[in-house]
């Protein structure tokens, strides 16, 4: 347990008994009341952001977790299976806990699966992938002068606008954060 002013951008909490990570924190002191504490939090289970005030003194509950790299083995068509490097543990993850991080994620890729007594409960990619074109629009002789993108498509479904240059069986970078293109690579 901790004071509420204690609390830190990126720390987890036990809050209404489910697992939330705090993404901005705001110290409020209103005139003549007492100080609160404003967290914006993003609920781990669903990935639903919701704000709360805490009076600064209020004592919130924090999560111990542990995290390991995991390596993506392949999907099943219910569930991902993935497995600890260093212990060759394997692990199943539903598709709504891997969520959107799946288009980025292909066999045999490294990804950071948190834990919280003992199970997996969030997963954590890095934060730049590789990943090759399979499909592009073509481009339009002589159009480089302008901002122009086109989209094309990578090996895991993923669309992402692109550069006028980039071509079919390129590997280009992508910001796993944003989903956008970064460079060739």
């Amino acid at each position: 347990m901790v004071q509420a002013n204690r609390i830190r951008v990126g720390s987890v909490i036990i809050f209404d008994g489910e697992l939330a990570r705090v993404l901005s924190v705001t110290h409020l002191t209103p005139g003549n009341l007492r100080a609160m504490v404003q967290a914006k939090m993003r609920k781990l289970k669903s990935g639903l952001q919701f704000e709360h005030r805490f009076r600064a003194t209020e004592d919130v509950e924090t999560a111990h977790l542990e995290e390991h790299e995991m390596e993506y083995l392949y999907d099943d068509g219910d569930r991902y299976h993935l497995m600890n490097t260093s212990t060759f543990e394997q692990i199943e993850m539903d598709h709504e806990m891997f969520g959107d991080a799946i288009k980025y994620v292909l066999p045999n890729n490294k990804v950071m699966v948190t834990f919280y007594e003992g199970s997996a409960v969030g997963i954590d990619l890095p934060k730049v992938v590789s990943l090759k074109v399979i499909e592009a629009e073509p481009s339009i002789k002589k159009q480089t002068a302008t901002g122009s993108y086109k989209k094309c498509t990578v090996e895991t479904g993923l669309v992402v606008m692109v550069p006028p240059f980039v071509e079919v069986d390129d590997m280009i970078k992508i910001n796993t954060e944003t989903g956008e293109y970064l460079e060739r690579g």
